[in-house]
């Protein structure tokens, strides 16, 4: 898959797992530091019903994942 969207900060933890799950099974992705780029503050509320959720990950048929396990990932994500 291509063009998924990880929406997330450096210290949160799950991020980080998440980010390492798709690294290690050479998952496209394309990343942003909401911390870095607070424009995308706003739309990850938007999202996630007024709640500033992380990693929010937005895939090409429009569908959501926040804070996802790395089973709800490899169910997702065909590695």
């Amino acid at each position: 898959m291509s063009d998924i969207k990880v929406y997330g900060t450096t210290w949160c933890g799950d991020c980080t797992r998440a980010k390492l799950f798709m690294d290690e099974n050479d998952v496209s992705y394309d990343w942003t530091d909401v911390d870095e780029e607070t424009q995308y503050q706003d739309y990850i509320k938007e999202l996630n019903n007024g709640q500033m959720r992380v990693p929010t990950i937005i895939f090409p048929d429009g569908s959501i994942l926040v804070e996802p396990s790395n089973e709800e990932l490899a169910e997702k994500i065909p590695v």
